[in-house]
């Protein structure tokens, strides 16, 4: 089968970043299902693995977690799908990637893949939609129901992947406030069309900002970018007793900053429950397909932005270097081979 993968951990301007090679057809065993790849997104973990984990000598790393497909073949344990069937889902960060025609997983990460979307428009959701729902309803523990929350949710990089799904759960299937923070007035109004109450300028001081929205307090916060720049003004913008929650990977954090309000921290990773096999782990499941009923009744809408065309190297070069750029805004998405 065809799949783009990675030898050595290399800038993505080098000819050999990524590559097309060929490798045999995985087969299904247990729980596993084989979906046949029709379309992926990327995400800036792709890079982020890409750039620090280079593989055994001689081996060829699979990236991609993002995938919507049709299940192909499935192992002796599998229940909840069977071959012919459309799904999406997200992938694990411990076995090889969605980059290929054929992929193995676990069928309790996997979802049906919404009706009233293409292959594309699909696989742009997962991993964004199961971290952004994770973030809302289980870290920060927001109560899903549209009664008035007297609390404002501040998203710090509103237009990127989380951010653009993230938005429209706050603002679909709750009562907060919801403000987003983007740099370039393309970003900003892309806020403002998912839902956003208000959008505020990250690149400049955001506590005279959000005072002079006048907005609730500003009881939650999402961190999901560049938390190491931010964080300490961040604590002077929450409100006493506040939730505090992050998902990337600052060099430098220090807790202590939100001590005297007692505000909590919370980490959000989506593969925390693949990677230790928890005992909720099949939650993933359901999350996705609330995701795809809400999608198919028009309550949200898939944040697919660009479509970089078929699956292979030199696209997903294209791809990986505009995440890198830190310049795009909802998904990128590559489909079919």
């Amino acid at each position: 089968m065809k799949a783009v993968g990675y030898k050595k951990s290399l800038p993505i301007d080098a000819a050999e970043a990524l590559i097309d090679f060929e490798t045999a057809k995985p087969e299904p065993r247990g729980r596993d299902i084989r979906v046949a790849v029709k379309a992926i997104s990327v995400n800036p973990v792709d890079y982020k693995v890409r750039k620090r984990a280079a593989p055994p000598d001689g081996d060829t790393k699979i990236l991609g977690f993002d995938a919507a497909g049709i299940v192909d073949a499935v192992g002796s344990d599998a229940t909840l799908f069977k071959p012919g069937d459309e799904v999406f889902y997200a992938g694990s960060i411990l076995r090889p990637g969605t980059n290929s025609e054929f992929h193995l997983v676990d069928e309790r990460i996997v979802g049906r893949k919404p009706k009233t979307l293409s292959f594309a428009q699909a696989a742009a959701l997962p991993l964004t939609s199961i971290t952004a729902w994770e973030l809302l309803f289980d870290r920060l523990a927001v109560a899903p129901g549209k009664s008035l929350d007297p609390r404002t949710l501040l998203i710090i990089g509103g237009a990127g992947g989380v951010g653009s799904i993230l938005i429209q759960l706050a603002r679909r299937l709750t009562g907060l406030t919801v403000v987003a923070t983007a740099s370039r007035p393309e970003s900003q109004k892309w806020c403002l069309d998912l839902g956003a109450h208000a959008v505020i300028d990250h690149s400049k001081p955001m506590k005279e900002r959000i005072e002079a929205l006048k907005l609730p307090p500003v009881g939650l916060i999402a961190s999901l970018t560049n938390t190491e720049q931010h964080y300490k003004a961040l604590a002077e913008i929450i409100a006493p007793q506040g939730k505090y929650g992050l998902i990337d990977d600052p060099a430098e954090f220090n807790v202590s900053a939100f001590k005297g309000k007692a505000v909590s921290v919370h980490w959000e990773s989506m593969f925390t429950r693949s990677s230790f096999q928890t005992t909720d782990m099949i939650a993933q499941h359901h999350l996705l397909n609330d995701v795809a009923d809400l999608l198919d009744n028009g309550v949200l809408r898939t944040t697919l932005d660009q479509s970089f065309g078929s699956i292979n190297a030199a696209n997903l070069k294209r791809a990986h270097a505009l995440l890198e750029s830190g310049k795009s805004r909802g998904k990128i998405v590559l489909e079919g081979w």
